[in-house]
């Protein structure tokens, strides 16, 4: 019974690590540009009782082993990376990426990470930046006297003075992509940092070989469908129910073994 006790034990942890990744998805249910994450489980050893091949005492031989497994453990998450609605906001600093790709941002201390939310502000110099102050990569500084922005499906950023007819380009908005964006490590922030996992970013164009184009004005919501999380966690929770019922099971059996000694 103590192997019981031992499987059960793995599978109330898997299942209570499960609980909390979908705790997560839905807390960010609202969080702009947000990914929800997967869980990935597997078997552990197993203990072989009788291996295939093996002579029964009446010179017949099983075709099948007799093997008893050790429970399961929670072995990756995995982020998915599926397209969020695209909700208009009317703010020119809001833009949203339809299609692959995230935004680089420089961090103060000049390490570069990815997001996809695109809820940009000003900062005092004119830098285009985060809510965070992360500089929004390759820089663009927008002019004192700029009314509007224009940002195209490309890239292409442009300042309309106060003259209300001149424009001004004043840069081109990359996006990075990677060969397995799921490697990327979240770091918090709406960030993530590349790994040797995801690749090498790869700078590319809005729009050009694979990469999505840029829509502004709008921003990109969670994928986290809270449907589809109520259902996870009525199995999560059913299935952790059942894993302490093979606990109390066994408890019961040990006790029966118990009182059988003394009687």
């Amino acid at each position: 019974m103590d192997k019981t006790l031992r499987t059960a034990a793995t599978g109330l942890n898997a299942q209570q690590r499960y609980v909390e990744i979908i705790s997560n998805n839905i807390s960010n249910v609202n969080t702009t540009g947000f990914k929800k994450v997967r869980p990935e489980f597997q078997d552990l050893l197993y203990e072989t009782l009788r291996p295939s091949g093996a002579n029964h005492s009446m010179d017949t031989t099983p075709l099948n082993e007799v093997q008893i497994g050790s429970g399961t453990e929670l072995t990756a998450t995995t982020k998915v990376f599926t397209q969020g609605d695209v909700t208009a906001t009317g703010k020119s600093l809001d833009v949203a990426i339809s299609g692959e790709g995230f935004f680089m941002l420089r961090k103060p201390d000049n390490s570069i990470v990815y997001t996809r939310d695109g809820t940009f502000n000003l900062d005092n110099s004119g830098q285009i930046v985060t809510s965070d102050g992360y500089i929004l990569e390759p820089g663009l500084t927008v002019p004192d006297d700029t009314v509007d922005l224009q940002i195209s499906r490309d890239g292409e950023v442009s300042a309309v003075l106060s003259d209300g007819v001149s424009t001004q380009t004043l840069g081109q908005i990359e996006l990075a992509r990677f060969i397995n964006p799921a490697g990327l490590r979240s770091i918090g922030d709406n960030a993530y940092a590349e790994t040797p996992a995801s690749g090498s970013a790869i700078i590319e164009q809005p729009g050009s070989n694979n990469t999505g184009e840029l829509i502004q004005n709008s921003l990109e919501a969670s994928n986290v469908s809270i449907v589809d999380e109520m259902v996870n966690m009525i199995t999560a929770q059913r299935a952790y129910e059942l894993n302490s019922k093979s606990v109390t099971t066994a408890d019961t059996i040990l006790g029966t073994a118990v009182n059988l000694k003394r009687s």
